[in-house]
């Protein structure tokens, strides 16, 4: 199908904001990804819902995106339609203790309307790059803290285009995952359950825990955040470093000289470069003790070879 007659479909459907293979480069914290066929930043609810209709009507997958932390979109690209939830999609409200925020809306400034609102329970945020749709989705955590501990609901599309709000046990979350890792569901809005806290204490807490992560996290160079989860009992990071890997680079893309569960892009890295070092990372670590380590990296898209 050219893009005049999907552009004809999507016109029908009242979408007009529009690109066609548009890098996702351009669109996530690791600034790595090849091209989506086709990609949509909704401005609303009947907008997400449009969009999927769309997508089912031009008989092609749709796939979402936040701000693009924990993501790697290989270098082939995405087929089909990428949804992006961002600062259009962003409002955020406040009754009594529950803040309630859309998807596209960043996880960190949720956490810092709730400190300044007195507001307590969504300080371990303040350190994660991403969406509030993407954090719900994972069960985004740090710092002892993690979704699961306070989201009342969430309200999400499904393929149809049906609106369904799910509630903290529909979503069955577990260690960075809940049900909508397994279903194609979008989450559009979300509602935190919060308590009265001290606003200048916790922005106290949050300015040390920042500090730390300038000293600890390759913060000035593009990255995905942690790549590993943390095995029971020890850190991917510590394991990673014993077994001499950190500073190890292939291509463009390094193991992380200061955090050795991070990998960073020194310009231009490919996504190919990345998934070698991920594996080898973890054969290393099952060959040296015996662990196997699971990414926090949602994969996406096609390998350059798919084109």
């Amino acid at each position: 199908m050219n893009s005049q007659s999907v552009l004809a479909v999507l016109e029908r459907y009242n979408i007009r904001d529009v690109l066609f293979d548009e890098p996702m480069s351009r669109h996530t914290t690791w600034r790595i990804g090849g091209p989506a066929d086709i990609f949509v930043c909704p401005k609303s609810l009947e907008e997400v819902q449009s969009a999927i209709l769309a997508a089912r009507e031009l008989g092609i997958p749709w796939t979402v995106i936040g701000r693009g932390s924990n993501v790697l979109v290989l270098d082939g690209g995405i087929r089909g339609m990428v949804i992006k939830m961002h600062d259009n999609f962003a409002r955020v409200s406040v009754d009594g203790n529950t803040l309630t925020a859309q998807a596209g809306r960043s996880f960190v400034s949720a956490a810092s309307i709730a400190i300044r609102h007195g507001l307590s329970g969504l300080e371990f945020a303040t350190g994660i790059p991403g969406s509030v749709g993407g954090a719900v989705m994972m069960n985004a955590g740090a710092h002892g803290g993690e979704v699961k501990d306070v989201l009342l609901w969430a309200d999400v599309v499904d393929s149809d285009g049906n609106v369904e709000r799910l509630s903290n046990e529909d979503l069955k979350f577990s260690y960075r995952y809940s049900v909508l890792k397994d279903h194609p569901k979008l989450v559009v809005e979300a509602a935190f359950g919060l308590r009265a806290g001290d606003s200048e204490a916790m922005m106290r807490t949050v300015k040390e825990w920042s500090q730390r992560r300038n000293r600890t996290q390759p913060l000035s160079l593009p990255n995905c955040g942690s790549v590993f989860r943390n095995p029971e009992g020890t850190h991917a990071g510590f394991l990673i470093e014993s077994a001499g890997l950190k500073g190890l680079r292939r291509g463009n893309a390094q193991i992380s000289e200061k955090h050795a569960n991070f990998i960073v892009n020194l310009g231009g890295a490919k996504a190919e470069d990345v998934l070698w070092l991920m594996r080898h990372v973890q054969e290393t670590i099952q060959d040296r003790f015996s662990i196997h380590l699971e990414t926090e990296v949602r994969l996406m898209g096609e390998p350059a070879s798919g084109r």
